[in-house]
């Protein structure tokens, strides 16, 4: 197994974090998202608490408003304009954090890579782990000098209905379920409304949790751990995957966590199961089996 990870670069310590912050290049983001229902606003409990200079990065917001699901990627033309408002350009180094119980860093630093900016990295363990350590939060809201930021989509790391669908059948792609073992099963119900509760036909369980130790904050595990992770799942990370979750979130989770082993070989689904659930014209499986 493997001792250390192959991309130390993409998850940054609250230690190097706190020597870093006064750094001209460095942009931190709060990345925080949370599920409906939960009762929680990320951009209150931003402009409440956050690490001095971090940005909002506003997941629902910037998002592909001519489409009725939750939080598509924008054009690249929608996320330059709301990148450069952050005051990021090409030679900034990007690292997105959450708030406890988020998960949703990673979707910042794939919606980034998504969008030819690879300069970006995870806060291992978050605002959870910088506070418990003592570290300094601030509701000051920061200066920010806005930017010029060059998108240039990337096709490859995201995945659409239709590409899914036609994986069914197929050894193309291993498609990978991020959500939790209920949900995957149909038992439990979706945090938004679906007509139709499962899996994608062929789809194994890799709930997103397992990949990170909520002991320690939500950091993420060893690369050893994080291989065995994705062994006990019947996956391997360096052969191309497609993955999804409730709403394409902590599917990038999945796609960070190969990332982390070296890989860029996972896609995410971004509709995921907000749409594949609620499509009449795409099938659903049941059962804690990935069923065909």
């Amino acid at each position: 197994m493997t001792l250390a990870y192959a991309r130390p670069e993409s998850l940054v310590s609250i230690d190097w974090l706190a020597a870093h912050l006064d750094d001209e290049e460095v942009r931190i983001l709060d990345g925080s998202f949370y599920l409906p229902g939960s009762g929680r606003d990320p951009r209150t409990e931003y402009a409440a608490a956050h690490i001095p200079g971090a940005r909002f990065f506003d997941i629902d917001g910037i998002r592909d408003e001519t489409s009725p699901l939750p939080h598509m990627l924008p054009s690249a033309e929608v996320f330059a304009c709301a990148a450069g408002a952050l005051g990021i350009d090409a030679d900034s180094f990007v690292i997105a954090y959450d708030q406890p119980a988020s998960f949703a860093a990673p979707r910042v630093w794939w919606t980034f890579r998504s969008f030819g900016h690879h300069r970006v990295a995870v806060l291992d363990g978050g605002l959870a782990a910088w506070m418990a350590a003592g570290l300094p939060v601030t509701d000051a809201p920061p200066r920010i000098f806005p930017a010029s930021f060059p998108a240039r989509f990337e096709p490859r790391s995201v995945r659409s209905a239709e590409e899914v669908a036609g994986l069914l059948g197929t050894v193309t792609e291993q498609i990978i379920d991020a959500r939790p073992p209920g949900r995957y099963a149909g038992r439990d119900p979706e945090p938004r409304p679906t007509a139709k509760s499962g899996h994608v036909p062929g789809a194994v369980s890799l709930p997103f949790l397992s990949l990170v130790d909520t002991g320690r904050h939500g950091a993420w595990r060893t690369a050893a751990e994080l291989e065995a992770a994705f062994a006990a799942a019947g996956i391997d990370p360096q052969k191309p995957s497609t993955a999804y979750c409730g709403s394409g979130v902590t599917a990038c989770s999945i796609a960070f966590g190969a990332h982390l082993l070296g890989s860029d070989a996972v896609a995410v689904y971004d509709g995921s199961w907000a749409e594949w659930g609620n499509r009449d014209d795409l099938p659903v499986v049941a059962g804690e089996t990935p069923g065909r």
